[in-house]
């Protein structure tokens, strides 16, 4: 996973804290969102991936002085994400953290999510909204589908997870090194990527995080899209459960051997 251009990128890391925002045509909103993670978050090195926007959101980026990785093609949210995590990796960050690019996630909650994983008490930081606060209206249908994940994700964990589909996260050096192999989803990475960490050995622990509306623009889950996401984590997580259940099944049948 290449990229065509790496705009303000250098080899000295002012922070080992990345932040990594994957973003598609977010012009509208980018520079707002920088300013206040500016403001308000602790030292951090900002990447913006840049996902084939055909609008300004490279130059406006950049101009805020983030480093922006411009992808050749449109990968979609988690090859975007990816593609941070293995910018992270390669240059050796100790610690990540995931927000999204459009104004929802407030970036006063960076620093609860970074002292999670400095702190060692988990891998992965999970934004919550319902343990902290929502300010917008999610829609009764949005609500339904998070609460069937909601249930979904804790009973195969067996730890009550309230805000499986968040995306505003911070992770562990060793789960972005995870993650940066071929471990993360391409498409709409959200309750599967929890089940897969946990197979893998790896700690969550929520955070009360306050998520809002989009600043402006139409969000990725808009028109029918919602209906597309539930089918596709739906068989996504029941092939992450396929495969562990094929993996334990090998390995005990090598125990017999």
């Amino acid at each position: 996973m290449q990229a065509t251009q790496a705009i303000n990128a250098t080899p000295e890391r002012r922070h080992r804290r990345i932040l990594i925002m994957p973003a598609h045509n977010e012009a509208e909103n980018i520079e707002r969102v920088l300013q206040e993670v500016q403001k308000v978050a602790p030292p951090l090195d900002i990447v913006v991936i840049n996902d084939a926007s055909t609008d300004d959101t490279a130059r406006r980026a950049a101009r805020m002085g983030a480093t922006v990785i411009s992808l050749p093609c449109n990968l979609g949210y988690g090859g975007a994400v990816q593609t941070g995590f293995r910018y992270a990796v390669e240059h050796g960050y100790g610690v990540g953290v995931l927000m999204d690019a459009d104004g929802q996630h407030d970036p006063r909650g960076i620093a609860a999510l970074l002292d999670v994983v400095e702190s060692g008490q988990a891998d992965l930081a999970l934004g919550s909204r319902w343990l902290g606060s929502i300010t917008y209206d999610a829609g009764r249908l949005r609500r339904l589908g998070m609460a069937f994940f909601r249930c979904i994700v804790s009973a195969i964990i067996r730890q009550r997870v309230t805000d499986p589909t968040s995306g505003f996260q911070a992770l562990s050096p060793r789960l972005m090194r995870f993650f940066a192999r071929d471990n993360y989803p391409s498409d709409f990475p959200d309750a599967d990527t929890i089940i897969i960490l946990h197979y893998a050995g790896f700690r969550l622990k929520e955070v009360p995080v306050t998520m809002r509306g989009r600043m402006s623009g139409v969000g990725m889950h808009a028109s029918l899209k919602p209906i597309y996401y539930v089918i596709k984590m739906v068989l996504s997580i029941a092939i992450v459960l396929l495969r562990q259940h094929t993996h334990m099944g090998a390995r005990y049948r090598g125990s017999t051997l």
